[in-house]
């Protein structure tokens, strides 16, 4: 009965029901909790947080989680109203001009990629703490012995991504919910063995370590650097929704998905990184900034119990880059489907067997795996990279959430009927809320992408386009998909006949041109 119901309400977006709709409760709140992965993002930049903010930086973290729930609270509200493949994609194109919407699901999709090559990463930091055989370049003492190795690992991990991903949802979904839940209880033991081997006293996570002295804006400076560790982290969340069309009962799944999927994250992350900084036996000593988190892991837990834990931050790394993979999979779907990318037909093609898109699987993993081959030997390939892709999907979020906000000054939003369906909603607090959405949002993309020497260009070999490749390949990746969108692919634009519900209905049509 739910499977009639779901596929009727996919009609009325104009499409046909192609995927396999059999994502449950928990799969679905596990794709946003892997895609956020609170062991893969705390375990991989608490070195940055910690050596730019010291003990303090903790405090970046509860600061994140207030903007990025503003974000989630009207990503809730979407979900629950639009609960279709793309969810950013489709969002724009249901709040705004057919522009937008192209050019939000464009740099969303290529911030996905850049991401999935960014997390394939994270196997380095891990990897070779838990046995060193997993350096197979040099002993990591080379000046490219680590960046090559972390290509080496991440291709391996695209790999098995791109190979799940193809073989349908349901196998994705099923070694999805088994990582996130090997993750949560890994993290809940981790937190609890921190706490009882508390050192130091609350009043350190004030104790700045002098970060910030003799620059022009002091600490806040430092602070706004130190705070890219948890922007980092944070987002993803609404991998759920993307997921909608595969989902059981998705406009009541999804949204409560994506708003559990940022509440847990942020207490038990938030909780890994304060007892972490508690349990730290020397918080002055060099090999935290080195080693991370990884390091306090290992030095206060000691091997046999600091290896366990690595080793399910081994297992968070890699769910976390398949729902990545997954997501940007969804995105191609659904920018495909409206023939809003070259060889459309062929990308939204649905496997017979396996019930997903295989070709954008594919796709996907050879991109992710070009873009580490050509960085191979840049040592600040990760931070290069992983700032890239946080900023397009910043921007990405943006065009959705200001489209919004326009339509609630103009009394457009909520759709009409959502309240009487029983829809989630934000009632009254939905305008101050999105307004906040928009403030942090806009305020984030400016941190991120602020070209600084310390975050872009801190080790040799350097380099000026190093320092601004944030900012020159965003730029390139957006006016560059603009100017195509404008002069070639908005003149394709329409729901492909395959695709299409029959008989087709008005709403899910994209204009042919704004």
């Amino acid at each position: 009965m739910t499977q009639v119901v779901d596929t009727g309400e996919l009609a009325e977006f104009g499409y046909e029901q192609k995927l396999d709709r059999s994502i449950g409760r928990f799969a679905s709140f596990a794709a946003g909790v892997s895609y956020i992965s609170i062991l893969t993002g705390t375990f991989q930049l608490f070195f940055f947080g910690f050596a730019y903010g010291g003990p303090a930086y903790w405090w970046t973290w509860p600061m994140v989680f207030a903007g990025q729930l503003m974000v989630a609270l009207c990503f809730a509200e979407l979900a629950a109203s639009y609960p279709v493949a793309g969810s950013i994609y489709n969002w724009a194109k249901k709040l705004s001009r057919p522009t937008i919407a192209w050019l939000a699901g464009w740099m969303m999709l290529t911030a996905s990629v850049v991401t999935t090559a960014a997390v394939a990463l994270a196997y380095q930091y891990t990897l070779p703490q838990i046995w060193s055989g997993f350096q197979l370049i040099g002993d990591g003492t080379g000046p490219f012995d680590y960046s090559v190795n972390a290509v080496i690992l991440g291709t391996i991990l695209i790999v098995f991504t791109t190979l799940v991903n193809a073989f349908g949802v349901k196998l994705m979904a099923r070694i999805n919910s088994t990582g996130v839940f090997i993750e949560l209880i890994a993290a809940v033991l981790l937190v609890i063995l921190l706490a009882v081997h508390i050192t130091n006293s609350p009043a350190v996570l004030f104790d700045t370590q002098g970060k910030g002295e003799g620059s022009p804006l002091g600490y806040f400076g430092a602070f706004l650097i130190a705070s890219l560790a948890s922007a980092y982290v944070m987002y993803g969340f609404d991998t759920a929704s993307s997921l909608g069309e595969e989902t059981i009962n998705p406009r009541r799944t999804a949204p409560a998905a994506i708003l559990r999927a940022v509440v847990a994250s942020f207490l038990i992350g938030g909780a890994i990184l304060l007892f972490a900084i508690l349990a730290a036996r020397d918080l002055n000593s060099e090999n935290i900034e080195r080693g991370g988190l990884q390091f306090i892991v290992l030095d206060v837990l000691g091997g046999p119990i600091g290896i366990l834990m690595l080793s399910s931050v081994a297992i968070a790394i890699t769910v976390c880059c398949l729902a990545v993979h997954t997501a940007t999979i969804r995105m191609i779907f659904a920018m495909a489907r409206d023939n809003n990318l070259p060889a459309g037909s062929r990308l939204a093609r649905v496997h017979p067997r396996f019930k997903t898109p295989v070709v954008p699987a594919v796709v996907v993993g050879f991109l992710a795996i070009v873009l580490l081959v050509v960085n191979i030997q840049q040592p600040q390939i990760f931070t290069v990279l992983t700032s890239i892709g946080i900023i397009m999907i910043y921007i990405a979020y943006l065009l959705v959430t200001t489209p919004m906000l326009v339509a609630r000054l103009r009394g457009h939003w909520p759709p009409a009927g959502a309240r009487s369906r029983g829809y989630f909603s934000l009632g009254r607090l939905g305008l101050p809320i999105n307004i906040l959405a928009v403030g942090w949002g806009a305020a984030m993309v400016v941190n991120l992408a602020w070209p600084r020497k310390e975050v872009y260009n801190a080790t040799e070999p350097f380099r000026w386009y190093l320092q601004w490749g944030a900012v020159l390949f965003v730029g390139i990746v957006l006016f560059g998909g603009l100017a195509y969108y404008l002069l070639v692919q908005r003149h394709k634009t329409g729901v492909l006949a395959e695709h299409a519900a029959a008989p087709p209905t008005v709403a899910g049509t994209v204009g042919a041109a704004d």
